[in-house]
């Protein structure tokens, strides 16, 4: 079973690291595009074709289940994908997790890029979702693209200028960006204690699985990781090493010809 995750950059590390933890034995196909990237301030169509072109790709290269652990890409494309593969394919995307940090938390901060805190889809999500807690977003500028370069000083930075944006008081921090969780002890280090974080790559990993057990078939494989760059067979950039999952990753990942 080849699971294909499609991203600009490095925030399917994230779930990528929960799929082989819970499940191994799982091929994955990780399509980054760093020609591309970031992905955020494209033109909707454009974010549409680049994901279309890396969901095509996944297809010819056997993927049997497409997973964008990316909210631009979701937003833009998740539809688009769907239509495209039909409905005997799965396609799982990402939306924050807003839903249960409202739910727990009296007072929430969506963090984001500038592009997804300034979108009608996330004040939508906080409209659907946040119930009767008070919910703001908090817009990271230039958190995803210092962790895409693996750039520790200036990731420390970019939390210090969050934290410095999040309303005092607040309970919950909804992590809005998949690259986040990468930084996940860096996050808590900067923020006051008790500060509860919510993010979707647990979730998205599980929804995966579930969808793969009910396709009702032998979901077997090596555990192979296969990266793929701007269409490029490769390995994962440099800056993934910075991380955890991608340390991980990086030392299962091969090429294919």
């Amino acid at each position: 079973m080849i699971v294909s995750l499609i991203d600009s950059g490095l925030g399917l590390l994230s779930t990528g690291a929960w799929l082989r933890r819970l499940r191994p034995e799982l091929d994955l196909l990780l399509q980054l595009d760093p020609d591309g990237a970031p992905w955020g301030p494209k033109p909707e169509q454009w974010v549409t074709d680049r994901v279309l072109e890396a969901t095509r790709r996944a297809l010819r290269l056997g993927a049997e289940v497409i997973v964008l652990p990316c909210n631009t890409a979701s937003v833009t494309a998740l539809e688009h994908v769907r239509a495209e593969v039909g409905p005997q394919v799965p396609v799982i995307g990402t939306v924050p997790a807003i839903k249960p940090a409202a739910a727990a938390c009296r007072t929430v901060a969506v963090w984001a890029t500038a592009a997804t805190t300034a979108s009608r889809y996330q004040a939508d999500l906080i409209a659907r979702f946040g119930g009767a807690a008070e919910v703001v977003g908090v817009a990271c500028h230039g958190l995803a693209d210092a962790i895409d370069r693996g750039d520790l000083p200036a990731i420390d930075d970019a939390i210090v200028r969050a934290v410095a944006q999040t309303p005092p008081g607040t309970e919950g921090i909804v992590l809005g960006c998949t690259h986040y969780p990468l930084v996940l002890d860096a996050i808590l280090a900067a923020l006051p204690a008790g500060v509860r974080l919510f993010d979707s790559a647990e979730a998205v990993a599980a929804q995966t699985l579930r969808r793969i057990d009910a396709l009702g078939r032998t979901a077997g494989g090596t555990g192979a990781v296969t990266v793929f760059n701007s269409g490029r067979p490769g390995t994962l950039p440099d800056s993934a090493a910075a991380f955890e999952p991608g340390r991980a990753l990086g030392a299962l990942a091969g090429t294919v010809a």
